[in-house]
């Protein structure tokens, strides 16, 4: 977020999601992928986690910089989720 004078300006990206036919997925506003086989996508977005459940997923195209998702294959659901924060980095995840 960046502020101007007394006016604040967010430069995220936000959210979109476009399905066709339930095969071509494209989602803006990425951050992250968590994780990816070829039934689930967990993502990381501007407006939450999103799963992504499927067969055959294959992801097309990423670019984290500019936000963007691609994804084919079938998609049997999309879920939004709020993120977990969970206490700790890495090491505290590593030694649970």
């Amino acid at each position: 977020m960046e502020k101007y004078g007394n006016d604040t300006y967010t430069t995220a990206i936000p959210t979109d999601i476009t399905l066709i036919s339930r095969s071509a997925l494209s989602v803006t506003g990425v951050n992250e992928i968590e994780s990816s086989d070829g039934t689930l996508i967990v993502t990381h977005t501007e407006g939450g986690l999103l799963i992504i459940r499927g067969t055959e997923l294959r992801i097309e195209k990423l670019s984290i910089d500019g936000g963007d998702l691609r994804v084919n294959g079938r998609v049997d659901s999309l879920t939004f989720e709020e993120e977990r924060h969970t206490g700790g980095g890495f090491f505290s995840r590593l030694l649970r």
